[in-house]
């Protein structure tokens, strides 16, 4: 046989065995979806490269893959997070259907690059918040394009929300906390519940803001609607909603795809929505202070009842983990009475404090204090106990710090006008003096580690508020002096000698050291 029919005869045979392996791979993409593993399909919408280099190295990208992900392991032990994150990234090329490798990264950029920068400036973290938004971006708009329904990547997704943006683990959350909200104050507006005109909009701003949140966030306006009235109402500019909200995502992909998913898959999903709903209503809500135009993050008290109601969900569908579970809504039942109580919603938190009781009847309520059954204890006497709690049992210094903080707390309160707010803090302060002057009290009466006369501590808050140096700004002194009858700043010569006539209650005002 001449050299030319040999090359004939070659070329014949490496067609027909392209054609067979192309049958036998159809085969094994068949029984791969079959079983639930990744094969080697074509991918939809991928760069040419990639979707090159995934069939022709066909089998040869696990080999390659192992050896590289071998390496990037051994990198990360050694700390070189950056080349660690090259070679995560080459993996994601060969086999962009394995979900382990897009956690890997996305990890990696969210929790070990970002911390290797510090501040670019007191209380400014851009670069750190660049990693943690690059973490962000890969898990969703590469990492679900190639496995939308992988639900290891939507758990890790929703996790980022809830702990690393949401938690105060890192010393840059308040910094990721604003950068967000300013990302997502055009779509969901100044108080971010404005989803409806995303729904329906109403004009050409509204319409490209619709179609912008859905294309570079990912966010379907209805899905954010259906979130929000069932666990909400939310501030969309907070983390906490959308780590619920991939939560939810994540939670419908799986049940399409029951056959496929593992029961602990659902508890995991579950268990990070519960989670974020009461971070959400621990710091969900953002106060602005109008007097030195900062914010805060404070208690979102129209999620109760939905987080308690997901907290019975949660312990219904996973029995296996009930009693943990029961005592974490124990736990949050009891900070939502003191929420309550704290921000004058006298009737929830009596309707809250009784719901705990019913439930945990036998159950002390009181950290520590093993005979503090809700049968034994007022509303009143809870919420004292609850502050002495924070501040220690029988530290002088901290509870004279406590009872001047509440009394802060009840002027600044007090000089935007609300009334209600300065009730309850002064209400606060008076019972901690109270309790603290009673269990430090000897057997004659006599008080071992006195505080200091209570008229003298109130004087003392209100001299250093009303000061022009250290105290309010000049709008917030005006307003507090208005409220307490004072004379103007500028006849306040005589401010430091002046004890302000406050007019309260009995039970808000004690008249002596022992009361």
């Amino acid at each position: 046989m001449n050299s030319r029919a040999k090359k004939f005869l070659l070329l014949f045979l490496a067609a027909v065995l392209v054609f067979g392996a192309g049958r036998v791979q159809k085969s094994l993409n068949t029984d791969r979806d079959r079983l639930g593993l990744t094969h080697a399909a074509v991918l939809e919408n991928a760069p040419p490269m990639l979707a090159f280099t995934t069939v022709a190295l066909g089998g040869f990208r696990g080999l390659i893959s192992n050896f590289l992900w071998m390496r990037a392991n051994d990198l990360q032990q050694d700390d070189k997070f950056f080349e660690a994150a090259q070679l995560a990234t080459w993996i994601t090329d060969l086999e962009p259907h394995f979900s382990q490798v897009w956690v890997f990264q996305g990890w990696n950029m969210a929790y070990n690059i970002s911390v290797k920068f510090k501040e670019n400036a007191p209380g400014d973290y851009t670069d750190r918040w660049r990693w943690l938004e690059n973490g962000i971006t890969l898990l969703r708009d590469e990492g679900l394009k190639y496995n939308p329904n992988d639900i290891l990547i939507f758990r890790e997704l929703a996790w980022f929300f809830q702990h690393k943006m949401g938690a105060n683990l890192d010393d840059a959350n308040m910094f990721y906390k604003k950068k967000w909200a300013e990302e997502m104050s055009p779509f969901f507006g100044a108080s971010g519940t404005n989803y409806q005109n995303l729904i329906s909009p109403q004009s050409a701003a509204d319409m490209t803001n619709a179609v912008l949140l859905e294309k570079k966030f990912k966010l379907e306006p209805a899905l954010v609607r259906s979130v929000d009235e069932k666990y909400g109402p939310f501030d969309w500019r907070l983390p906490e909603a959308h780590a619920i909200y991939w939560g939810v995502k994540g939670l419908a992909e799986a049940q399409k795809h029951s056959e496929k998913v593992k029961t602990s898959d659902f508890i995991t999903l579950r268990r990070i929505i519960y989670q974020s709903i009461y971070q959400a209503f621990k710091h969900g809500r953002i106060v602005e202070n109008p007097f030195t135009q900062t914010y805060s993050l404070e208690p979102n008290l129209e999620l109760v009842k939905n987080v308690n109601d997901a907290y019975e969900e949660m312990s219904h569908d996973d029995a296996e983990n009930r009693d943990h579970i029961e005592r974490a809504q124990r736990n949050f039942l009891r900070d939502a009475v003191y929420f309550l109580y704290e921000n004058n919603r006298m009737a929830e938190a009596n309707k809250w404090f009784k719901y705990l009781g019913d439930k945990f009847p036998n159950q002390p309520i009181v950290e520590n204090d093993p005979t503090s059954l809700p049968k034994s204890l007022t509303l009143d006497e809870y919420a004292v106990a609850v502050v002495q709690i924070d501040i220690g049992e029988t530290s002088q210094e901290r509870v004279t710090s406590a009872v001047q903080g509440l009394l802060v707390r009840s002027y600044l309160a007090l000089a935007q006008d609300d009334n209600a707010g300065y009730d309850t803090f002064r209400r606060l302060a008076t019972g901690v003096y109270r309790r603290y002057t009673r269990q430090t009290a000897g057997s004659r009466g006599d008080v071992r580690i006195p505080l200091p006369p209570y008229d003298e501590l109130n004087k003392t808050v209100v001299t250093d508020l009303l000061n022009p140096q250290r105290g309010l700004p000049f709008e917030a002194r005006a307003v507090l002096r208005t409220q307490l009858g004072l004379p103007a700043e500028i006849a306040a010569h005589a401010m430091t000698n002046a004890v302000p006539k406050i007019v309260s209650p009995v039970t808000n005002s004690p008249a002596t050291n022992t009361p």
